[in-house]
């Protein structure tokens, strides 16, 4: 029987978070790899405050638990940044892209439902364990695992459906968030997918360098618009979403619709009031959205309980590591060469393994330690989230009941 839990309050759990961060910082300053290969830092800290969590369950029969109530707002605030940062021109150009990446990403999600059945049937195991072990608890993470898990346990018999999948989409969650950066590395370094030093310069759409921290087009004005324009397109996407619900019956995730809101506004506005300073393409903007992500996957992973993953069968094991040997392929040989073999491409491979096996916000943490590295990718940035957090759970839907049978 479980000990009584330790919780910690949203005080002490948000400024432990923003600690948390300051230590994988300080990890990836001290440890080669880490640095070398792009593993976000909130990856390094979280994880490792996981781990300690982990041990102090086994010793003394704790469990540690953090509030969590602040985690929708960095996310809302970090997905309105990218919109407020595209202009219809760019998105123009992603025509083309966006639709590749959504035909590679239904192609990958059979791919990935096939290895999972497969393997499951080979061990004479349901074709809704192995399901758990595909799109249901990787593509799809811990909303879609718990929301399915119900129905396959009294419709297909797969015993602890729910607590399986859980326990693989956090597995699936840590690595996805190991394995962008490194591919992210090989594509850049291996496959001379390095930027071009002759392209435009562009905006930032993600915060600055510690070595940059005293450039002066970072001002409280700055911030304090940046943060107003921001809760202003998030206080309209909520409302977009849920007028969407409704009136059509459409559930979109509210940070989507939060990114669709800004990139209305910045689209729209700054045309109409000529005089207004908009914060689309500053460096405040872009200090206020790596804060925000950066804070929302460190909570999300120092949170992670990791002792939930000792109940996986070892059938399950084998279909993940599986999983992540098959996305490393797909992403090198497939999704990189089919979105061009150049920077944009390898930036989009380390965000696909991070959605691919984990979560939208993975991907992008993956995506944002790349071009910390190497330098900005605006197409990827604005392509990816809407294949991710929009086409993906739509698709998911359909392929489950493709392979369930109907």
């Amino acid at each position: 029987m479980t000990g009584e839990a330790l919780s910690l309050d949203e005080f002490v759990s948000f400024n432990l978070a923003i600690l948390v961060y300051f230590l994988g910082v300080r990890l990836n300053k001290k440890i080669p790899f880490l640095r070398h290969y792009n593993i976000p830092e909130p990856v390094s800290g979280g994880l490792l405050v996981a781990m300690v969590a982990l041990i102090v369950f086994a010793v003394l029969d704790k469990e540690i638990s953090f509030s969590l109530q602040s985690r929708d707002y960095l996310l809302y605030c970090f997905f309105t940044a990218i919109g407020l940062n595209a202009r219809f021109t760019d998105l123009a150009k992603g025509g083309k892209p966006l639709l590749v990446l959504l035909c590679l990403t239904v192609g990958y999600m059979l791919i990935q439902n096939l290895v999972g059945t497969g393997i499951a049937a080979a061990m004479g195991l349901p074709v809704g364990f192995g399901l758990l072990g595909g799109t249901v608890s990787l593509v799809g993470g811990h909303g879609t695992a718990i929301a399915w898990g119900p129905r396959l346990v009294n419709d297909y018999g797969v015993v602890g459906a729910v607590e399986i999948g859980a326990a693989t989409a956090t597995l699936g969650l840590i690595a996805a968030s190991l394995l962008g950066g490194p591919i992210g590395n090989y594509l850049i370094e291996k496959k001379g997918a390095k930027p071009d030093p002759n392209r435009p310069e562009e905006a930032p759409m993600i915060g600055i360098e510690t070595d940059q921290e005293g450039d002066t087009n970072v001002t409280h004005t700055g911030l304090m618009r940046s943060l107003l324009v921001l809760n202003i397109a998030i206080g309209l996407g909520v409302g977009l979403q849920e007028a969407l619900v409704t009136g059509i019956g459409l559930d979109l995730p509210i940070f989507v619709c939060c990114l669709f809101c800004g990139i209305v506004l910045s689209n729209t506005v700054p045309l109409i009031f000529k005089q207004i300073e908009w914060p689309a393409g500053s460096r405040s903007l872009a200090v206020i959205s790596d804060l925000a992500l950066g804070i929302f996957l460190t909570m999300s992973l120092m949170s992670l309980q990791l002792w939930t993953i000792a109940g996986l069968a070892g059938p399950m094991m084998l279909i993940l590591a599986t999983q992540v040997v098959v996305a490393a392929v797909f992403i090198i040989y497939i999704v990189f060469p089919m979105m061009g073999r150049n920077y944009n491409a390898a930036v989009l491979g380390s965000g696909f393994a991070g959605f691919a096996l984990g979560a939208t916000p993975t991907a992008i943490a993956n995506m944002t330690a790349v071009t910390k590295k190497y330098g900005p990718s605006t197409q990827a940035f604005l392509i990816l989230p809407l294949v991710s957090a929009f086409f993906v759970d739509l698709a998911n839907a359909v392929i489950i009941l493709l392979f369930l049978g109907g």
